[in-house]
Order: structure tokens, then C-alpha cells, then sequence
């Protein structure tokens, strides 16, 4: 495993240099708008090549799944799960928050993942079993039990206004029962911060597999939990996500579960 967590790595920092260059200058000529509030750039495509390449050419037989290319495949044995630049939006205004997140599933089981913040020059990263990192130093989830005093992640449903009442009357709720809420705008980041304690818990509606795959192991080898909104596993394949320590985990499970009245 050792070997795929080297070649992620590298592929996310080879990916680097063409993003750090382009921060904040990318013309509209560049942009692609893929849906609605749903952005896509030269960069992001760009990204994507360096690291696909790099990772097939030590794997030529792995498949992948990524964000910006045809998200049709087999079932595979090892599948690379990619998110050559999440945070476009932020990138395009030269806001420097956005990371680039690589992970592996082995036999459909989450077993590595990397979250590179090139600004910052932070890698994130968890094998399964091994632990999680920062930049080879070790990280754990945060050790707050108290709601009220936890600072919470999250994201706007930007790309599925269906949801926006319902994330309103969520966000309402938590407002007045935590410390404060934060959006970033980059969930890949979102999921790293939780995993090294930055902040204590994070949910979102509607995500997709290449925005979290990567988190998810890194939250849960740091000690962490993560599950779709009814407190089960489904969250990649539904999107919505709450992650935590176990205790915020289970509060804002609660919360969540009581607006959304599931029984």
C-alpha cells in the first residue's frame, strides 16, 4: 500500500505547480459552465491529466473515477477516485481556499486517501489502519464534547437549490446550539480540517464521491465518524454527509435527523 500512497503524493503535487501559477487569473474564455453555479477551467482539466497520468503509469490496469472526465465504469478491483482541483469557484476569484483530493478503493472499501492544499502547502493523508497525517505528523479528530462550544463546516447546496429551505431550517437550527459555522467552500478541505480538529464537524447535502472519498478515510483513521444524514453509511452514494469526533458526530446526526423528521 505504501506504493499507492507514494504515487498519489507525487500525482497531487506534480498537479500543483499548474495550479498554484494560474491562482486568480483564469479569463472567462477559460470557464466552462457545466451547470448551474457548476464551474470548470483549463486548470481543472489540466490537473486532471497530470494526475491521471501519473497515477497510470504505475497502475496502467487500475480504473478511475474523476470529476471532470467519463464517470462510467466496471466494477473494479482498484478504483482511484479523483478531484483534480475541488474548489473552483474559490480559485477562479483567487480565493485560497481549494484543494486537490485523490483516493483508492480497493474491492469497493475506502483504503487511502490524500487532500493537497497547495496554498498552504499542507498534504493530508490515511492509509487504512495506518493512521492519518499532516505533513507526516500525526492527526486526530478534536476532543470537544460540548455542542456549544464546537465550530462547525459546511457547504451550501449551491448546485441543488431543491435543498435550500431544508438546509436553511438546518443551519437555523445549529445556530443556535454551536459556536459558530463556517463555509469555505471546498469540501475536501472541509473533511482535512475535521480530521486534524481545525474544526469539530461538517455536513453537506448532495456531494459527490470524488468531493469526499478522500476525507472520509482521513477522518475516520483520525479517530473520526462519518455517515449519511440518517446516521448510516450511504453517504456516497447519496452525497449527504455529517462528519465528526463522536460526540459532535452523534449531535449533529441528531439535529439533522430531528428537521428532516426521519423516524
Amino acid at each position: 500500500m505504501k506504493n499507492f500512497l507514494l504515487v498519489a503524493i507525487e500525482a497531487a503535487k506534480q498537479a500543483e505547480s499548474v495550479i498554484k501559477n494560474r491562482i486568480g487569473t483564469i479569463s472567462k474564455e477559460e470557464i466552462t459552465q457545466k451547470s448551474i453555479s457548476d464551474y470548470v477551467t483549463k486548470v481543472d482539466v489540466q490537473s486532471e491529466k497530470i494526475i491521471v497520468e501519473c497515477i497510470k503509469k504505475q497502475f496502467p490496469t487500475h480504473q478511475i473515477m474523476s470529476e471532470e472526465s467519463s464517470n462510467d465504469y466496471k466494477k473494479a478491483e482498484y478504483l482511484w477516485i479523483v478531484d483534480p482541483l475541488d474548489g473552483t469557484t474559490n480559485f477562479i476569484h483567487g480565493f485560497p481556499v481549494f484543494a486537490i483530493s485523490i483516493a483508492l478503493m480497493y474491492k469497493g472499501e475506502l483504503v487511502l486517501g490524500v487532500v493537497h492544499d497547495p496554498i498552504k502547502n499542507e498534504t493530508f493523508y490515511a492509509e487504512k489502519g495506518s493512521g492519518a497525517f499532516l505533513n507526516e505528523q500525526k492527526i486526530k479528530v478534536s476532543s470537544m464534547k460540548e455542542p456549544a462550544l464546537s465550530l462547525i463546516a459546511t457547504g451550501f447546496p449551491f448546485r441543488h437549490k431543491q435543498y435550500i429551505d431544508t438546509y436553511i431550517k438546518i443551519f437555523r437550527e445549529l445556530l443556535y446550539s454551536v459556536s459558530d459555522l463556517r463555509r469555505a467552500g471546498a469540501a475536501a478541505i472541509d473533511l482535512a480540517y475535521v480530521a486534524c480538529g481545525r474544526v469539530d464537524g461538517f455536513f453537506e447535502f448532495a456531494l459527490s464521491p470524488w468531493d469526499i472519498a478522500a476525507g472520509v478515510i482521513l477522518i475516520k483513521e483520525a479517530g473520526g465518524v462519518v455517515s449519511d444524514f440518517k446516521g448510516e453509511n450511504d453517504y456516497l452514494k447519496t452525497g449527504h454527509i455529517i462528519a465528526g469526533n463522536r460526540e459532535i458526530h452523534l449531535f449533529l446526526v441528531e439535529k439533522i435527523k430531528k428537521v428532516l423528521d426521519f423516524k
